[in-house]
């Protein structure tokens, strides 16, 4: 997608954000209480969890309520201490009569006065009913009136906060996002206590209506970004939103790419930090995944440690992980080509033993690691499937046992079996895992150019990838940036990284607004006094 392309102004389009109702004929709630429970009752199918009450109060029973909530969705006693028995027993309601206030005035009366809750909202057609009923909150329809109120009741059960399982940081905070939507946005704004960080909900999905809530800090980010993330939520036509992976493949700017264009995480430091360098968030109401745009090439080799340690230990870090990244694509690829066609480039010693170990394996260099690399890749899909008490051990056991019995039977050589375990060492030392699998998925390619062309194979290899990923763009943004195009300014939080007090501007092509941060000088220690 051409950045012109991007930035061109989106004229008469309907802005659905911050609205529950999406395309929705509003069909009116019934004025008669028992009309309104008994169309809830046939639309849901009579089930089971959907609850209903009707009682009357005020002079000789003259008002009729109808109340209506979802079974394990709303707060039970919430419900009838604070709804159904203030609405009962009131002397406010329970002392009026037709001849003191009609119909229409007694709508205003509840509404300001009578009826509980922090977040209520007056409601009038049926669609908003159910979206509020099944969403958790109780729906209050009043006799004669075609109007009605949603009070928020939600109290389903949740997971708690646990540590992230898929990203761990040896220093720094032990806290993620969980599945429940309104969770996950108070962890954002518990870090970030600013006025200028907006929040905007959609719901997606014609069957599921699920939440979608899109974060970014106004003033910060870019505007026609946020308005491009906008557009193309809005055009999703999905039966169902199950995950934030759904929304990814929806609307990630290119499909046929093996490397992910859009970055998440389960860590809400650093769901933080990308909103202070201009990043929007778009959450998923039901998974802990948030996801991060635009996505930079380079983001998925760094890791939220980075900016709790010491600026030179993670540096030496950073340095470690792009290292075990040519490690992981290339060292397969790299001992097929020398053993294959460049044997000239190995020591003698070195080229003897590797013979030697050879002499009784029957495959070439590339069928051997083909299979390796397959192997592993089983057992490395077992261990994930497995129960957690046993899948490391499986994994680790496997590995040890098939990769003996292999060299034993003579299948594959020694230094075959050592050069699969670096690089399945090595692969383990990136910090995100969809970047992973591209990676792993590439070693393959890698493999089978060396055992053509050698290492000429190779780097037309490295080239086709190089140049492919300068193509690619994430929300109009350069994938490759600030590495292609060079920004020299912005090489300070690349592979190095400087002390912060020295990162005192935001990335110049995701930030256009405000790309200067609050500096701070650097504290001094006193001088000496000699």
């Amino acid at each position: 997608m051409k950045l012109r392309d991007l930035f061109k102004s989106k004229k008469n389009k309907k802005d659905k954000w911050n609205q529950m109702d999406i395309s929705v004929d509003a069909v009116h709630i019934p004025s008669n209480v028992s009309d309104a429970l008994d169309n809830v009752k046939k639309t849901m199918g009579n089930s089971t969890d959907i609850i209903t009450r009707k009682f009357k109060t005020g002079k000789k029973g003259w008002i009729e309520f109808g109340v209506v909530y979802t079974d394990g969705l709303a707060d039970k006693n919430f419900v009838q201490d604070f709804i159904i028995e203030p609405l009962m027993t009131d002397l406010r309601l329970t002392e009026l009569d037709t001849e003191t206030l009609n119909q229409t005035n007694l709508f205003e009366v509840l509404k300001d006065f009578n009826v509980p809750g922090g977040d209520m909202k007056v409601i009038s057609d049926l669609k908003s009913l159910y979206s509020h009923m099944l969403s958790g909150d109780t729906v209050i329809v009043v006799g004669g009136c075609s109007k009605g109120f949603a009070v928020s009741t939600r109290g389903w059960e949740m997971r708690g906060l646990e540590e992230p399982s898929s990203q761990t940081v040896v220093r720094g905070p032990k806290e993620g996002f969980t599945e429940t939507l309104r969770i996950n946005t108070s962890l954002i704004r518990r870090r970030i206590k600013n006025t200028n960080l907006w929040v905007e909900t959609l719901a997606v999905g014609e069957q599921t209506q699920t939440d979608v809530a899109l974060l970014y800090i106004k003033g910060i980010a870019n505007d026609k970004i946020i308005e491009e993330v906008k557009n193309r939520i809005d055009k999703i036509n999905i039966d169902a939103i199950l995950e934030s992976g759904y929304i990814e493949e929806l609307i990630q700017d290119e499909t046929y790419t093996i490397f992910p264009t859009m970055h998440n995480t389960e860590r809400p430091d650093a769901a933080c930090g990308a909103l202070l360098e201009g990043r929007i968030i778009i959450m998923v109401d039901g998974t802990p995944f948030v996801l991060m745009v635009p996505a930079l090439f380079i983001e998925f080799f760094q890791s939220s440690e980075d900016y709790y340690q010491r600026a030179d230990i993670s540096t030496l870090l950073r340095i470690l992980r792009f290292i075990c990244l040519f490690l992981a694509l290339l060292t397969p690829s790299a001992y097929i080509a020398v053993t294959t066609f460049h044997q000239e480039m190995l020591p003698t010693r070195l080229l003897i033993s590797l013979a030697a170990q050879r002499e009784g394996v029957p495959f070439p260099a590339i069928v051997e690691a083909v299979m390796m690399e397959i192997t592993f890749e089983i057992l490395r899909e077992a261990g994930v499937r497995m129960p957690r008490a046993v899948g490391p051990a499986i994994s680790i056991v496997g590995a040890l046992v098939l990769g003996q019995a292999a060299v034993e039977a003579g299948i594959v050589s020694a230094s075959m079996v050592i050069i699969v375990a670096l690089t399945a060492i090595a692969s383990f030392v990136n910090p995100t895992f969809n970047m992973g699998i591209a990676i792993r998925i590439l070693r393959f390619g890698f493999m089978f150019l060396a055992a053509t062309f050698g290492l000429f194979g190779i780097i037309i290899g490295l080239i086709i990838m190089v140049a492919h990923l300068a193509s690619l763009r994430s929300f109009g943004v350069p994938y490759l940036s600030p590495m292609a195009p060079f920004i020299t300014s912005e090489q300070k939080d690349v592979i190095f990284r400087i002390p912060l007090w020295g990162m005192f501007s935001r990335p110049r092509l995701i930030s256009q607004q405000n790309r200067i941060r609050e500096r701070s000088s650097r504290p001094l220690p006193p001088k000496k006094n000699h």
